[in-house]
């Protein structure tokens, strides 16, 4: 699943090739991908629309438009194409088009179907329901330390899966949860509020740096991930834990081993990471 690095780098790449254009048709032909409306309604409020910005909240797209904000979560294995000539043959995973004035096409594109897309009025995105409830973005302006400390503090549940929620702070995907406990040397099964002030410390840096190192990096490719100009990420080269089963660890040599945690797989470190 396109995780916040991955996410991040596919706005990256989206910016340059379609900030500026309008857009002139849109073919939907998988309807079920949009979440809100029906397919005639979402293609007709945006013909004529102008893309000003692509933001991101955590690991959702926001595409800016003249009068609307067109959400897209890509779920597990959503991506966009953008090509040059609309008679660009179509490849049969490709679900939804949008024609621009000048002939070229972004092409919204899911082998399984689980990405959607919501079609909101301008500026009202970061209300929808499924962005309200997310907790900070992982950098410094944003990510408290004082916040994250008495959250942990609150919470009985194993540190894995509240990393995993998105509440208190967004971002962390499996595998960067596991690269981020296995550099704080924190086992996945530590229960939240177990953790010392000290550990805490190191795990807040710990989040901001893997996920600041993740978006440098293009993201991580485990299986079909690209970036819009398809593009592999690199960090699956700097994994320290994720894949790494039986393989040594590379702080202190043991074995990495594999469990599961909250039904996830889950690497660490048996020595650096103790329960």
């Amino acid at each position: 699943m396109p995780e916040l690095p991955e996410v991040e780098t596919v706005r990256n790449t989206l910016r340059p090739l379609i900030i500026g254009k309008t857009i002139q048709e849109v073919i939907i032909l998988y309807p079920k991908i949009i979440e809100n409306m029906d397919g005639a309604t979402f293609a007709k409020s945006l013909i004529g629309e102008k893309v000003e910005e692509i933001n991101r909240r955590g690991k959702f797209l926001i595409f800016r438009f003249t009068h609307f904000d067109l959400i897209s979560h890509l779920r597990m294995e959503g991506k966009y194409q953008v090509v040059n000539e609309a008679a660009t043959p179509i490849t049969k995973h490709t679900h939804i088009l949008f024609t621009f004035t000048d002939g070229s096409q972004l092409r919204y594109q899911d082998v399984r179907k689980f990405g959607r897309m919501v079609l909101v009025l301008k500026n009202q995105a970061l209300q929808y329901k499924s962005l309200v409830k997310l907790g900070p973005e992982p950098t410094a302006e944003n990510f408290l330390l004082a916040d994250f400390a008495a959250q942990l503090k609150q919470s009985k549940k194993e540190i894995k899966p509240l990393l995993l929620e998105q509440k208190i702070v967004v971002g962390l995907g499996n595998i960067y949860v596991d690269e981020t406990l296995w550099l704080s040397q924190i086992h996945p099964l530590r229960r939240a509020n177990s953790l010392s002030d000290e550990e805490v410390v190191v795990l807040h840096d710990a989040i901001i740096l893997v996920l600041q190192q993740a978006i440098l990096a293009g993201g991580t490719t485990i299986r079909s991930y690209h970036n819009a100009v398809g593009e592999e990420g690199h960090f699956q080269q700097r994994l320290h834990v994720y894949g790494k089963t039986g393989l040594p660890c590379d702080r202190c040599g043991t074995p990495i081993v594999k469990i599961k945690v909250g039904g996830r797989g889950t690497h660490f470190c048996p020595q650096c990471q103790k329960e």
